[in-house]
C-alpha cells in the first residue's frame, strides 16, 4: 500500500494473496517506511516489479506498476496483475 492505512492495506493484502495463490513467484508485502524507501529496498533485493495500491485503486481498481530497471511507472487494472507478471516475468 502507498500508506499504512487499513483501507489500502486490505486491498494490497488481497492482491498479494492472489499473486501468491495464482503464481509460483516469490512475492513480498511491505508497508514499512515511505514508498521511496520501499522501492529502494526492493531494487536492492532484485524485485523486477512493484505494485502499489493507493487511493486511485479504491476509486477505479487500478494499481501502479514500477519497473526496477527503468523506474518507469504505469497504471494497470488490479485484475490484470497476474497476466502482467506472466507476460513480463515468464
Amino acid at each position: 500500500p502507498l500508506m499504512k492505512k487499513p483501507e489500502l492495506a486490505d486491498v494490497a493484502k488481497e492482491l498479494f494473496g492472489r499473486i501468491e495463490r495464482e503464481t509460483n513467484y516469490l512475492v513480498d508485502f511491505d508497508e514499512t517506511g515511505n514508498i521511496g524507501k520501499r522501492y529502494r529496498r526492493q531494487d536492492e533485493a532484485g524485485t523486477p516489479f512493484c505494485f502499489t495500491v493507493d487511493f486511485d485503486t479504491l476509486a477505479n481498481g487500478t494499481v501502479t506498476v514500477r519497473d526496477r530497471d527503468t523506474t518507469d511507472q504505469i497504471r494497470i487494472g488490479a485484475d490484470e496483475v497476474i497476466g502482467f507478471l506472466r507476460e513480463h516475468v515468464g
